[in-house]
């Protein structure tokens, strides 16, 4: 008898980018946290929304820094690319995430490409108009300060997992990080049913496509992940969130990160995936 699998395949509703859900998407980007509702509601007028096909491009690297964008619905890829040509994946963005950069926060160019994973609908906003929300509503500028700070925070810590850790605490920690950032709850398990590749977590975490095989088999043998052709899921968080040496904390952190990915997709509308993570 074949496996039951907890995928799901659905495609997007027509209204996905709707006022209610932008308004409800930006009032949780940390750049805009604490604005009232009018401000908000300013601040929205100004965003443009663009739909994306899987793999269709959204920016390049080494284009000029000519956009900020939110992931409205979807899912979407950074990635850069090595010396040798090869694309290192530098991560998977969900809902509510923020990426791309202007040049008045201190990015000539982008540093990354950016591309729709899946279906996608992202908000996009201007040079011009975002300096426009930094002159009518300083707190903003405040924020801004903050999230570049932890996000140049993020990269030192990632630089030092790739130089120091072993192969299976950098792989649980991306699952972990998969799990925070598109994960959703299916049966007290922590469901990830996104497009990602062997390669993909190699790209991810500095090691090979066959390394992070056996690693996965591993963890699925000791009971903290079980996967299927199109998903993973997370059984175990507490395991996981040791094995990533994070103990209990990050296993908290991914769990109340799966509810908030499910209410999201509840009440936006999900993508269509497909894809393969073996």
């Amino acid at each position: 008898m074949p496996r039951k699998t907890p995928l799901r395949k659905e495609t997007l509703h027509p209204d996905v980018c709707s006022t209610h859900l932008r308004l409800k998407i930006l009032g949780k980007v940390p750049f805009f946290a604490g604005l009232p509702t009018a401000a908000l509601e300013a601040v929205n007028r100004l965003f443009r929304d663009v739909g994306y096909t899987p793999g269709e491009t959204i920016y390049t690297e080494g284009q000029p820094s000519e956009r900020l964008c939110v992931v409205a619905t979807g899912k979407v890829k950074l990635v850069r690319h090595g010396l040798d040509g090869q694309e290192v994946l530098l991560g998977l963005l969900g809902q509510g995430e923020l990426f791309g950069s202007l040049a008045l926060l201190g990015a000539q160019t982008h540093l990354e490409s950016a591309l729709a994973h899946t279906t996608a609908c992202v908000l996009v906003i201007t040079p011009e108009d975002f300096q426009a929300i930094l002159l009518q509503h300083p707190p903003v500028a405040l924020n801004v300060l903050e999230v570049v700070s932890r996000r140049l925070d993020e990269s030192q810590e990632r630089v030092k997992q790739l130089s120091a850790d072993p192969a299976e605490r950098r792989v649980a920690h991306a699952l972990l990080k998969l799990g925070v950032t598109l994960g959703e709850e299916h049966q007290g398990e922590c469901l990830i049913q996104v497009p990602v590749s062997r390669q993909d977590l190699a790209a991810m975490t500095g090691t090979t496509p066959e390394t992070v095989s056996r690693i996965l088999s591993q963890f699925r043998r000791q009971g903290m992940v079980r996967s299927g052709r199109q998903w993973i899921a997370i059984t175990d968080l507490r395991r996981l969130s040791q094995a990533a040496g994070q103990e209990q904390e990050a296993g908290d952190t991914a769990e109340g990160a799966a509810r908030t990915a499910a209410s999201a997709d509840r009440e936006g509308g999900r993508d269509s995936r497909e894809g393969v993570l073996h």
